[in-house]
């Protein structure tokens, strides 16, 4: 049985994938703190739920649709959730696929802070730049 904090990072994800704002706004929690590293414009710290929800519609912009967070495992405990993730995405005739690894904190049951862990930050910076 899945520990209920990786069902609900898995829910997550599963949200981001659809589109489905509505479920994001039920697993992250209103106040939610959204970390990405990095240099590129789509990096910094994003506070509240329209923030984050608002970098993940740059994202999807940038890309022209074609980002994915292709799920490989979750890894959880009371307070913590890992979800180990591929990024994909084209941008600019250019492909990018990068491991991740997304760390997130767990407070009453929902996402209330989130830190983006790419494996390769240098070529991330490149591909958004």
């Amino acid at each position: 049985m899945a520990h209920r904090n990786e069902e609900l990072l898995r829910r997550g994800y599963e949200a981001f994938a659809k589109g489905d704002t509505d479920t994001l706004r039920k697993v992250f929690a209103d106040d939610i703190a959204f970390h990405q590293p990095g240099h590129s414009p789509l990096a910094g710290d994003f506070h509240g739920i329209d923030q984050v929800l608002g970098y993940f519609a740059n994202i999807a912009q940038r890309s022209g649709g074609t980002f994915r967070a292709v799920l490989h495992d979750v890894l959880a405990d009371h307070e913590h959730a890992v979800g180990l993730h591929t990024a994909e995405a084209e941008r600019e005739g250019r492909h990018h696929s990068g491991r991740v690894a997304l760390v997130v904190h767990v407070r009453d049951d929902k996402i209330s802070e989130a830190w983006v862990h790419p494996f390769d930050l240098y070529a991330d910076d490149a591909f958004w730049a």
